[in-house]
C-alpha cells in the first residue's frame, strides 16, 4: 500500500500534469482556429494541396484527441486519490506496483490485469500502458 506521503507526491504530480494539459489543448484551440483552416484553403491552388490543408487540420484534431484521453485518465487517478482508491487495481482489488505507478501514474491496473485487460479488449480503446 501506498504511504499518505507517496500519494501527497502522485497528486501533485498529476495536478500538475492537469494544468499542462489544459494549458497544450488551449493553446492548440488558439491556434488551430477556422480562421487558420481558411487561410490554409485559401493558398490551396489545387485538390493535392487541399488535402495537405485536410490532413494539417485532422492532425491537431488527433492531437486534441490524444490530449484530451490523456485528461481524462488523469481526472480519473486524482478522483481514485479522493475516493481513497489510488494505488489498488480496479479489476482485482491488489495493489498497483509502486514502480508501474511511477512509470504511468495514471495507471488504474496491475501489470499483470492490464495484459489480461488489453488481450480480451483487443481492437477497443485502450492505454498501451
Amino acid at each position: 500500500m501506498l504511504s499518505a506521503k507517496q500519494i501527497g507526491e502522485f497528486r501533485t504530480l498529476l495536478e500538475r500534469r492537469y494544468r499542462q494539459l489544459r494549458e497544450e489543448i488551449r493553446t492548440i484551440l488558439l491556434e488551430s482556429d477556422e480562421e487558420q483552416f481558411q487561410k490554409l484553403a485559401g493558398e490551396v491552388h489545387d485538390m493535392e494541396e487541399l488535402s495537405v490543408a485536410d490532413l494539417l487540420v485532422d492532425l491537431n484534431y488527433a492531437e486534441i484527441d490524444h490530449l484530451l484521453s490523456e485528461l481524462r485518465e488523469v481526472e480519473d487517478a486524482l478522483k481514485r486519490i479522493r475516493e481513497g482508491t489510488y494505488g489498488i487495481c480496479i479489476d482485482t482489488g491488489e495493489p498497483i506496483e509502486l514502480e508501474r505507478l511511477k512509470a504511468y501514474p495514471t495507471a488504474s491496473r496491475t501489470t499483470r490485469a492490464q495484459a489480461i485487460y488489453e488481450r480480451t479488449h483487443a481492437g477497443e480503446e485502450h492505454s498501451s500502458l
